[in-house]
């Protein structure tokens, strides 16, 4: 189970597939585009799970790092570490052992991580 510096990783497998699904499904909720969920078990000590995923504004990017930022601590008691709002272009989530990326369309095309870490499978398929 990866960790971050100053996060605290999720109990066991299960609880980190619970806290995969959850942020599936709050992205899902908030009506992201094109969510992309990567697994990186085995393939970097950083997180279990990288998620992308796009809103369509940087008010929609806000709401959703927002929402799901208070689900992640009402579930499992601990608040993720969340940069790049107010401007909400880029916003990183580190929620432990899943890495949620959010961002404007325009600005996840440059810089285009999902080719950086792998061509990641459907959030539906993950």
């Amino acid at each position: 189970m990866a960790t971050s510096p100053n996060v605290q990783p999720v109990a066991g497998a299960e609880s980190v597939e619970a806290l995969h699904r959850l942020v599936l499904s709050s992205l899902d909720d908030d009506q992201a585009v094109e969510t992309v969920s990567i697994p990186l078990a085995g393939k970097s000590s950083i997180a279990d799970y990288m998620v992308v995923a796009s809103g369509k504004s940087t008010r929609q990017v806000a709401s959703m790092a927002t929402k799901l930022a208070e689900k992640i601590k009402a579930e499992f008691g601990r608040s993720p570490r969340v940069e790049g709002l107010p401007n909400a272009d880029w916003v990183l989530i580190d929620a432990g052992d899943v890495i949620i990326h959010l961002f404007r369309p325009e600005v996840r095309t440059f810089y285009n991580l999902e080719r950086m870490w792998s061509f990641g499978e459907p959030a539906g398929q993950a």
